[in-house]
């Protein structure tokens, strides 16, 4: 099969080649997935579980990306929960090779049903910035009716979906990011936006979440607009300043089935719109993702077209 592999860490993306790799077996609780779309996250390059295994030894070659779309070909020993020719999608293990190939073996509890009617693009974009999003606002963020959301970085493929499930949620939503980013955040549902780099972040006031994708000094500063008993909830590495008077969870996305179904779910019920960029073919895929310039959105590797 046909699968991206890296084998430099200091060489980021440019590292990234395509090969032939054999098609993986399915042990037991696994499955084998034909991928017909995968999603990658440029930040994985610099995971520790990109390199190693959970003992520490180097796993390289290692295929990256852990988001896909595709249908089941084969169920190792012991494995339920989904059955041969079904479609799929869901979110792979970190230290395993990951979708950016033609075949993957996965345990099936990582992997959700896809309908029929949702295209396997659009699965595909959907694990880790649907889950990251749904899990920080009501697992971690315990999120409630009425509430103010901060959302950094609301025009980006996690913070389009943070915006859209607060303010179905009946939260009031505040968006941030670049002055360009305004339009197409307020269009996923931000109800105000910040210019972080041209509006002054403290004039938002007090909110009682903030979802921070972005880290650093912006997160800094939002610390002190956290209302007494809220929360800042970080997916940028543990937080470094906390809320005088509330919460700061820093949280790894996981898996779940059960989420996933509510993500796909309102995808088809027209409540969650994907945030897709550009859509590449793997052999196109170590220049889509080389590319220069500001993304816009979630670029997405279609295997089989």
């Amino acid at each position: 099969m046909k699968a991206i592999v890296v084998t430099d860490e200091a060489a980021g993306t440019a590292g990234m080649t395509l090969v032939e790799r054999p098609e993986p077996p399915a042990a037991i609780n696994d499955v084998v997935v034909e991928v017909h779309a995968s999603g990658f996250v440029p930040t994985e390059l610099t995971w520790p579980s990109t390199w190693t295994d959970r003992l520490g030894r180097d796993r390289t070659p290692s295929v990256p990306g852990h988001e896909l779309a595709g249908v089941v070909t084969a169920m190792g020993y012991g494995t339920t929960g989904v059955s041969v020719g079904q479609r799929v999608f869901g979110l792979t293990d970190w230290h395993r090779d990951g979708t950016l190939a033609e075949y993957v073996a996965m345990e099936a509890r990582n992997l959700a049903p896809l309908p029929g009617d949702v295209d396997f693009t659009v699965g595909a974009s959907l694990p880790i910035s649907g889950l990251t999003a749904w899990q920080g606002l009501f697992e971690h963020g315990r999120l409630q009716a009425g509430q103010s959301v901060l959302v950094h970085g609301a025009a980006g493929a996690v913070g389009s979906m943070v915006t859209q499930l607060a303010r179905e949620a009946g939260a009031h939503v505040i968006g941030t990011g670049r002055a360009a980013d305004r339009r197409k955040a307020l269009g996923f549902g931000a109800m105000e936006f910040v210019d972080l780099e041209g509006d002054a972040l403290e004039d938002v006031g007090g909110v009682d979440l903030v979802f921070d994708v972005i880290g650093g000094d912006v997160q800094r500063r939002s610390v002190g607009l956290v209302r007494a008993g809220g929360t800042l909830v970080s997916v940028v590495g543990p937080v470094e300043a906390r809320p005088a008077d509330g919460l700061a969870v820093d949280f790894v996305v996981e898996s779940d089935r059960a989420q996933l179904g509510e993500i796909v779910q309102r995808v088809r019920d027209g409540r969650l719109r994907t945030n897709i960029g550009d859509v590449a073919s793997l052999d196109d895929a170590v220049a889509a993702f080389n590319r220069t310039g500001r993304r816009k959105g979630k670029t997405i590797i279609s295997v089989r077209p």
